[in-house]
């Protein structure tokens, strides 16, 4: 009988479904919660039970693309979903989570959020009226925190297009009364604190590139508990942990996606282990070299 006590429970039974199904479920998503990560969904807690007031918190979580702001993000929203209320015939979001539009335009902004909602408008009505219609619709669902990610996109606009964009963000925080929450780059923290008053507003919560740590460790091995792989890939050992944090440039979402193929291609082998010879077969590019090609 095969020893598969280097998997966690669900992992060990998915090694009994044929290859197929077995690539199927490497390939769906999981979520894996690293010390950081917890950290800040602590705190993303904290600010959902912030009392009402007219000047509300808001947070910037702030980090290079590909390491884990959007996952994060959709984690705290899985949390507290949409449900009905049948007494007031509507239904309640807790959480809105929103892409910024693509460059900063508060018309933008305000369809997003009705799109969002299957709230009936015109894409022609002034911005005034949307504001309205929004700050009325999310009174009436009972939204207490809305997230915005991909916020750097304001950076497609001028500075001054920049500050308006921000400064309307912060105005639905003050109508509403509940907090809002942005995820971007680095260069959206920058843009942010070119205004004093906007840069006290929100506040960065950072996520930094992986560093060849005992968290990193404590990650490559939850990782490997989850991969429904036959054989152990000690994905921690020195040799294999620095080569992984090397292809990745320390960003978890890369690393994540160097995982997935290097399983998928140890089930196909049908060697049911990742080891160096795997990741040279995965042809895998570093992100900073398919930025410059």
């Amino acid at each position: 009988m095969t020893d598969l006590s280097h998997l966690i429970k669900n992992a060990a039974q998915a090694t009994t479904l044929s290859p197929d199904e077995r690539i199927a479920y490497i390939r769906s998503p999981r979520w894996i919660g690293y010390g950081r990560a917890k950290v800040l969904l602590d705190c993303l807690e904290d600010l959902m039970i912030y009392p009402k007031k007219h000047r509300m918190p808001n947070m910037l979580i702030v980090g290079d693309t590909n390491n884990g702001k959007s996952m994060i993000v959709n984690r705290f929203a899985s949390k507290h979903p949409a449900y009905d209320c049948p007494d007031e015939e509507t239904i309640h979001v807790p959480v809105l989570v929103i892409e910024s539009p693509p460059v900063p335009s508060e018309s933008r902004l305000y369809d997003k959020i009705l799109t969002k909602l299957f709230a009936p408008h015109r894409i022609n009505d002034k911005p005034q009226k949307k504001q309205g219609d929004v700050i009325k619709l999310l009174t009436k669902i009972g939204t207490r925190m809305l997230l915005i990610d991909e916020v750097h996109n304001l950076l497609a606009g001028s500075s001054s297009k920049q500050r308006e964009y921000l400064n309307v963000i912060k105005e639905l925080g003050n109508e509403l009364q509940i907090p809002i929450v942005g995820a971007g780059i680095k260069d959206a923290l920058r843009a942010v604190n070119t205004d004093p008053q906007l840069g006290n507003r929100f506040e960065p919560f950072i996520l930094p590139r992986w560093e060849n740590n005992d968290e990193y460790l404590q990650l490559l091995d939850s990782y490997e508990y989850m991969l429904p792989l036959k054989n152990p890939s000690s994905l921690s050992d020195e040799e294999m942990a620095m080569k992984l944090l090397v292809m990745s440039e320390g960003l978890i979402g890369e690393l994540s996606e160097i995982l997935v193929r290097s399983a998928v291609q140890a089930v196909q082998d049908k060697t049911e282990m990742i080891d160096k010879k795997t990741l040279e077969k995965i042809n895998w590019i570093a992100p900073s070299k398919r930025r410059s090609m």
